[in-house]
């Protein structure tokens, strides 16, 4: 494995000067301050390169285009894990989204032997980022390149999130939560910046969708992933989320999205291909979706 090369000095300050300008000319104030925060990171932290952890959501795609608009493409590496609690189509995202920043992109297939993590604790995030930022580490300690960041931000950083001591413990850097730079500022740049998926809908794990101490298979993941394709095809809900109780399906959309339901057709069509991935029950949650429900039943 080598080294990313250097990049030319000139092709990477004008495409930052680029990015400088979309961003002075669009907006003021505290927003204008934190992005040039984030580009005097990038500018006094990793003149040697720097590898991000790169899921082709809209914090890492920020978080890359910054990167490579500072430094210049030839110094940033966007590293995405594969592996089964990921779905198929955010892995192929990635690639796509790579290809549209310019960037070198790395995939990583990773196996999770650790027993513990697929007994689903509370901690599962922790034991699972401890195996994937290693492998992530091992390519920096192989490649040469000292930084690694991610794209956690200010709002994570204010959550249940065991995976951020993880990153802490192996000297992960995350600088959009370290420069206090929210959901909202991201997003907001992304759109002026004229990022593909500024406004994307978050989509985490799959293991998220499995309640603590039920164990968690192939089979859950893959039958979780195929039953969010299904709602969002039937009901035109962008936001889906299916909490996997066993036989039951428990249906998260979006709070303005609940009246997509609301027909008798649509209703009947769910219920019917649901029950054809084995769950017995289907619900929709009168409440909607919200991170983290399944936090709800830590407290």
């Amino acid at each position: 494995i080598r080294r990313p090369p250097r990049s030319t000095p000139s092709n990477s300050s004008a495409a930052s000067d680029v990015y400088k300008r979309q961003v002075l000319k669009s907006v003021g104030g505290e927003l204008r301050v934190k992005f040039m925060e984030l580009v005097k990171w990038f500018e006094e932290n990793c003149s040697d390169g720097v590898i991000v952890a790169f899921s082709g959501g809209v914090d890492s795609t920020f978080l890359t285009a910054v990167a490579k608009s500072v430094l210049g493409p030839d110094k940033v590496v966007a590293v995405t894990i594969d592996m089964p609690f990921i779905p198929r189509s955010e892995v192929e995202e990635s690639r796509r989204i790579a290809g549209v920043l310019g960037v070198r992109h790395v995939v990583f297939e990773v196996e999770l032997g650790d027993e513990e993590i697929w007994g689903n604790p509370p901690n599962r995030c922790y034991l699972c980022k401890k195996v994937l930022f290693g492998k992530i580490k091992e390519y920096a300690r192989e490649t040469g390149v000292r930084r690694v960041v991610d794209a956690t931000n200010a709002d994570d950083v204010k959550k249940y999130r065991p995976g951020i001591r993880a990153l802490r413990e192996m000297g992960v850097e995350s600088p959009l939560a370290q420069l206090g730079i929210s959901k909202r500022d991201i997003r907001e740049l992304s759109r002026i910046l004229g990022l593909p998926n500024w406004n994307k809908p978050s989509s985490p794990c799959l293991a998220s969708r499995i309640p603590y101490g039920s164990r968690i298979t192939v089979e859950k993941l893959r039958r979780v992933e195929r039953a969010e394709e299904l709602v969002k095809k039937i009901t035109g809900a962008r936001v889906v989320r299916v909490r996997d109780h066993d036989l039951i399906g428990r249906i998260e959309v979006g709070r303005d999205e609940r009246k997509l339901f609301f027909a008798e057709e649509v209703m009947d069509r769910v219920y019917s291909e649901l029950r054809k991935l084995g769950y017995k029950y289907v619900a929709l949650d009168l409440r909607g979706y919200r991170e983290g429900s399944m936090d709800e039943m830590l407290v």
